[in-house]
């Protein structure tokens, strides 16, 4: 059988040991003579699960004492109505600030403007959504509730270096769901950070949040009781029931993570693998990515062929050697190649090697 290498955005890759433990655990789970589907999320066995998959994550991004860790629903999408239900609050007259990179940061101040005044307090549109816009063109509101940025764009491959530097009063919103735990971050940085699963974690329906203690206690009276950060913080995110078999997953991929040397030794190959990619697409003028260099993104490529009536021979020479799911999102076109944490280095140069042979038949 051909080796197979899924490029996918998201749902994405797992990594095989991952998919072996759980396949092994499906019908017993450490001999409770049940599946985790099947467990309560009460119950002493998943309590077990849930607890260490909250103590792993938590050492794996060194998150410090003064931030609560939630487990919640509703993807990165639904976090773009939550977060501003939990936060436009800090201010009698909210305002919330945007600086817009790409497809979803759109989304998110799009959704926030149903609950509060949206500032775009810059926007890389008029480049293409190429880069981030420089810190000194950005117009920040005076009094806003917090910054709302997407650190790593999925579909327009752009990726934020570090944490902007803003005023100490103004919290930092950071969807990170693309890159989460592909490199090392600065919890303090930032107020909030949310993340979808289905990229770097596990199966879609998982959403994680990191929230700064002090902005847990600011939502509006319409917030959902299952949305409420607070509510959900003194429940250990157990108010409601959580998605518990995604949360075993997710346990099973941090502690994967912890056997490879943790997010240092994860970013370090994720450099090596984004490098020999670009290397490969800069290489000539055959294949092309448009994003600034100094804003690339290490998980999402997106990038194009010279000649775009080549599309679909290479997607089909593609999948003919197992690489799968290369085609750009519909938005934008192209190509897009995701290489997640659980995308092997041999994927990558398989995907190289491919390139380099189509482009020179």
């Amino acid at each position: 059988m051909t080796q197979i290498f899924n490029f996918s955005a998201g749902p994405a890759v797992l990594p095989k040991e991952v998919l072996q433990q759980a396949a092994h655990d499906m019908l017993d789970w450490h001999g409770s003579g049940m599946s985790v589907m099947e467990m309560s999320h009460r119950g002493p066995e998943f309590s077990s699960i849930h607890r260490q998959a909250m103590i792993d994550l938590r050492e794996l991004l060194n998150v410090p004492a003064n931030y609560k860790i939630l487990f919640q629903q509703g993807g990165g999408l639904g976090q773009n109505a939550i977060v501003p239900l939990n936060l436009a609050g800090r201010r009698p007259d909210p305002v919330i600030d945007f600086v817009h990179t790409g497809t979803w940061s759109g989304k998110s101040a799009k959704e926030a403007a149903r609950f509060a005044r949206v500032n775009i307090a810059a926007s890389s549109e008029p480049d293409h959504f190429t880069r981030v816009p420089a810190r000194d063109t950005w117009r920040l509101s005076d009094d806003a509730s917090y910054l709302h940025i997407c650190t790593n764009e999925t579909i327009d491959g752009v990726e934020y270096p570090d944490a902007p530097d803003v005023p100490a009063d103004l919290p930092i919103v950071a969807d990170m769901s693309s890159h989460i735990l592909s490199r090392q971050i600065d919890i303090s940085k930032y107020g909030v950070i949310f993340a979808g699963a289905q990229k770097n974690i596990g199966p879609a329906g998982l959403t994680l949040v990191i929230v700064r203690e002090d902005l847990l206690d600011f939502a509006s009276p319409q917030c959902p009781s299952a949305f409420h950060w607070k509510t959900c913080a003194e429940h250990d995110s157990l108010y409601n029931t959580p998605p518990t078999y995604a949360i075993y997953i997710a346990g099973l991929v941090f502690a994967w993570l912890k056997q490879r040397g943790g997010v240092a030794a994860m970013e370090a190959i994720n450099i090596e693998k984004a490098r020999l990619l670009y290397a490969a697409l800069d290489a000539d003028d055959f294949y092309a990515n448009r994003v600034d260099p100094a804003y690339r993104s290490r998980m999402n490529i997106p990038f194009y062929l010279r000649d775009e009536s080549l599309n679909e021979q290479f997607l089909a020479g593609a999948k003919e050697r197992g690489l799968l799911q290369l085609k750009g999102h519909k938005s934008v076109g192209g190509m897009r190649a995701s290489i997640y944490n659980a995308m092997p280095i041999e994927g990558v140069q398989a995907l190289v090697d491919y390139l380099n042979t189509f482009a020179g038949r």
